[in-house]
């Protein structure tokens, strides 16, 4: 009986092959019409598939009716969605205590929050030379990005509430627009008190070779002629945008321009359209444990590629 064998196991194999042995004789016996070249479908599957195309025929209708896929209540009314109070209260709260910050950093710095020189710091590892895992070194590595000579990589990290006016004219001079958009800068005095002053919404430090390598091979994005977003998918993209006036040929010469901070970095990285990230925190983190973004945040130095390897 079919009903009484499971469909993976060995009585609903046999089932299904003397079903599929059934089906050749009918075939057969019909001369007019020839079923041979069709391939034989378990019944599992064809009901899967029917289910998904049904779904898939709701949604299309679903979405002829309703385009913006508002939430609609069983009676077919619009549900209200409740914001309270205290939600406009803490977000004016939070608008205005960063616009205070950003006005004292503009004036006085960071003052004893930032320091002005490299600062070095340990971290343990794995000893690469060893199979053993529990072969444990200590490295150095900068945990600022003060006095490098290469580029740094800035991720923004927050959206918009909360966000004052000016800390969003300067992500918008940074082509930050959007949560988890990162860019190539080149850090001077004028960048780092840029920085400085949005340091709440963003993180930054000094990539590697291999991550900005890494970053332009799978997340790469070139602007070509009225604006548009195109992928590195070749070479040739690249030799027409910054071949003939800054002889930039290929990925491998772009990653050399940026890393570096060669003369044309500046048309390299405006070439660049700004790489759009993962978020560090997955669903169930956000939904589910409730965990919000703020710890992470600021200079990394040398230590922000974790990070990007964490959201590329």
């Amino acid at each position: 009986n079919r009903r009484d064998c499971h469909p993976f196991s060995r009585q609903g194999f046999l089932w299904t092959v003397q079903r599929n042995k059934r089906r050749r004789v009918i075939m057969s016996g019909d001369q007019s019409k020839n079923y041979s070249h069709l391939p034989l479908v378990p019944e599992t599957t064809l009901r899967k598939r029917h289910d998904l195309d049904a779904l898939a025929r709701k949604r299309a209708a679903a979405n002829e009716e309703d385009p913006k896929r508002q939430r609609r209540l069983a009676g077919g009314k619009k549900a209200v969605y409740v914001v309270k109070p205290e939600t406009f209260i803490s977000r004016s709260r939070s608008r205005r205590n960063h616009a205070i910050r950003y006005q004292r950093v503009m004036k006085k710095g960071m003052q004893k929050r930032a320091s002005n020189k490299p600062e070095m710091a340990t971290k343990e590892i794995v000893d690469p030379n060893h199979d053993d895992e529990t072969n444990v070194i200590e490295v150095q590595y900068q945990a600022n990005s003060v006095g490098t000579k290469h580029c740094i990589f800035v991720i923004r990290v927050r959206d918009d509430v909360g966000l004052p006016r000016k800390v969003a004219q300067v992500l918008k001079q940074l082509r930050l627009n959007h949560n988890h958009d990162g860019v190539f800068v080149k850090y001077d005095e004028k960048m780092k008190r840029k920085l400085h002053c949005i340091e709440p919404w963003v993180i930054y430090g000094v990539p590697s070779k291999a991550v900005v390598a890494d970053l332009i091979n799978r997340r790469g994005f070139g602007t070509v002629e009225g604006n548009e977003r195109v992928p590195l998918s070749d070479n040739i993209t690249i030799e027409k945008a910054l071949g003939e006036k800054h002889n930039l040929i290929c990925v491998e010469d772009l990653v050399h321009e940026v890393y570096n901070v060669g003369p044309s970095f500046e048309a390299a990285s405006q070439f660049l359209w700004p790489f759009r990230l993962a978020d560090s925190k997955s669903k169930f983190q956000r939904k589910t444990l409730r965990l919000k973004d703020g710890k992470e945040y600021g200079d990394q130095g040398e230590q922000i590629d974790g990070f990007i390897k964490q959201v590329l």
